[in-house]
């Protein structure tokens, strides 16, 4: 999962533009919406797609997207557990 968790925290700053973020620097546990990031309802709708071309996973409604970008680490276990480009 190091691996996902690094490549997720190197895409999200790229998508997002977030320029004064070093990936190295996201806190696998950290809250990633409406925490230090900055990260808005905006930037979830890009994160969405993101993951869904790039891992084939669909975040398809409110609730399921509240649990899955609470964090990080979050975020990956769920791609690793819904991916199907992924082993698990």
């Amino acid at each position: 999962m190091e691996k996902l968790l690094q490549e997720l925290s190197t895409k999200i700053v790229d998508i997002l533009n977030l320029q004064d973020v070093n990936p190295d620097e996201i806190d696998p546990d950290e809250q990633l919406v409406g925490g230090r990031l900055g990260i808005d309802s905006i930037d979830v709708l890009e994160m969405v797609m993101m993951i869904e071309q790039d891992y084939g996973v669909i975040i398809d409604n409110k609730e399921l997207g509240a649990q899955v970008f609470v964090s990080l680490k979050t975020l990956a276990a769920y791609i690793q557990k819904e991916s199907p480009e992924l082993p698990n």
